[in-house]
């Protein structure tokens, strides 16, 4: 971090807090920006995420903001929030994501997938992973998922470099198919949307919060499936929410892998790699 930007941040946080910072330890995670723990001369932990300008942070901020009011979900306090620093309360976390952690968790996310809205999308773009998300609202999921997720990753996954030119074209078949296996069924559920182990944070057994959230409103099922790509959560997780919210028959044979594509493709155009090649084994999968 740069000497007069650390200077800077320190000035926030001291104004914002009241608390001069003593410490900054690196936090692992953050495709935006550095994440660091704040250690306050009064004895307080607050959390700084800082990136360039144009990150974002403080959609991010907007984010976790709109999940604790509309959703219910425990997430850190947004105490100072701009385009380039993101200041939030400390919360604490230890362990793995144990059974009960698990529960608990499905109930918190049965409950965020009960609120809804009147289409598929969001009164504004989000993020993920740093990426920018379109969400033009659509009353068609079908459409919806294949044009602004599908469509959209793919494509600048392959102006980038990262997605090859025949894979752009299987995604382009797959994307005209997607009616052989979703319909426009399902209400527009709030969803979390990075639903993954880092962003799920645990304290000795027990949710303490999540984070790093790229909302919107979808079929509860793209989160579903996303909350099974890392192994984020098994067992436990589904049957408690299925004691909340129906899994249709065919999720897990099927669209489960579909829904996956989309944070392949966020994957492919983040970082490349091996990440092409779970594309290309998806597809494959979809006869495409």
């Amino acid at each position: 971090m740069r000497q007069d930007l650390k200077e800077d941040i320190e000035d926030t946080i001291a104004r914002v807090t009241g608390s001069r910072p003593v410490r900054f330890q690196p936090l692992g995670g953050g495709c935006v920006g550095d994440v660091r723990k704040v250690t306050l001369d009064d004895g307080r932990a607050v959390v700084v995420k800082s990136g360039d300008p144009g990150s974002g942070l403080d959609l991010e901020g907007f984010m976790l903001e709109y999940l604790r009011q509309h959703g219910g979900l425990p997430v850190p306090d947004v105490l100072y929030a701009d385009d380039g620093l993101l200041l939030m309360s400390c919360l604490e976390a230890a362990g793995g994501i144990s059974s009960g952690a698990q529960t608990e968790a499905a109930d918190l996310v049965a409950a965020l997938h009960d609120v809804s809205a009147e289409a598929f999308g969001f009164d504004r773009a989000t993020v993920i992973g740093g990426l920018h998300q379109p969400n033009d609202e659509n009353q068609s999921w079908v459409a919806f998922f294949r044009d602004q997720r599908l469509l959209y990753m793919g494509r600048h996954g392959l102006e980038a470099g990262r997605l090859p030119g025949a894979l752009m074209s299987r995604l382009e078949t797959l994307a005209a198919r997607l009616g052989e296996w979703l319909d426009d069924g399902a209400k527009p559920s709030l969803i979390h949307g990075d639903m993954w182990a880092g962003n799920v944070l645990c304290h000795r057994g027990r949710i303490s919060g999540f984070v790093d959230p790229a909302i919107y409103y979808a079929d509860a099922e793209i989160e579903l499936a996303f909350s099974t790509l890392f192994s984020t959560f098994g067992d436990a997780f589904f049957d408690r929410y299925r004691e909340h919210r129906p899994i249709r028959p065919g999720f897990f044979e099927e669209r489960r892998d579909l829904y996956n594509l989309y944070p392949l493709l966020v994957h492919v155009r983040l970082f490349g790699g091996s990440y092409v090649a779970s594309v290309e084994r998806s597809l494959s999968r979809f006869g495409c």
